[in-house]
């Protein structure tokens, strides 16, 4: 099979046990610019992962029970920072929390709708731009091109989701924003009151911004959110 980095278009690896809907998935990326490799299970598709390198790769959360959340951990075990979407069919704070657990960049909702799914798919693989733009706070640096974040030299890999957050926090230093603030600007959207998943990603966050033992910077504020400061 040739490699998909010989491809002008970026390769899409979709790993969908129903074949109807697998099609119609590679139909719409197809129509949309992207190659696409479509693999039936978790075992075909971790092979493809490793000898496609695709620029994506979206998982049914429902392979065979729980082998969607596992192949995106095994994905992410090999050292691989390819944008991972999870298809789930529900939006519980215990789906969100095993996606982010999984390694999982982002999920989408079924039922499937072309147009929500492709703008997804445009936000991880939209070209960068060349034009290096930063945020400081201290000795933490993001990297608004590459997303990622340095801190005293150590450069730190981030999920969308926990790049977003930290630019955010980032954005407004040393203010307290609530719950629903960073629900609404993070998220886009309202999560109903159930706040637990920002507290996953925080805790995510922490573990990779200070595990040098350096000073805390997100702080927690009792019963109304977080403030990025440095005491």
């Amino acid at each position: 099979m040739h490699s998909a980095t010989l491809d002008p278009n970026p390769c899409v690896l979709v790993v969908e046990t129903d074949e109807a809907f697998a099609e119609r998935l590679s139909l719409d990326l197809k129509e949309a610019g992207y190659c696409t490799v479509v693999a039936h299970d978790a075992t075909s598709g971790w092979h493809q992962a490793c000898e496609l390198q695709p620029a994506m790769v979206v998982v049914d959360r429902a392979l065979a029970g729980e082998s969607g959340l596992r192949l995106c951990t095994q994905i992410r075990s090999s050292g691989s920072r390819v944008p991972i979407v999870l298809l789930m069919a529900r939006d519980t704070v215990d789906d969100r929390v095993a996606c982010l657990e999984s390694g999982a960049d982002d999920y989408f909702l079924k039922p499937y709708r072309t147009e929500p799914f492709l703008q997804m798919v445009r936000l991880y693989l939209e070209p960068k731009t060349s034009a290096t733009e930063q945020l400081r706070f201290g000795e933490l640096v993001l990297d608004l091109t590459t997303r990622r974040a340095m801190r005293g030299g150590r450069a730190i890999d981030l999920t969308m989701k926990e790049f977003e957050l930290l630019k955010y926090l980032m954005m407004h230093p040393r203010e307290v924003l609530t719950r629903e603030q960073i629900l609404e600007n993070v998220w886009g959207y309202d999560f109903m009151g159930e706040s637990n998943v920002i507290e996953v990603y925080i805790r995510y966050l922490r573990l990779k911004i200070e595990d040098e033992g350096e000073k805390r910077l997100i702080q927690t504020v009792r019963g109304v959110g977080y403030v990025l400061r440095e005491s």
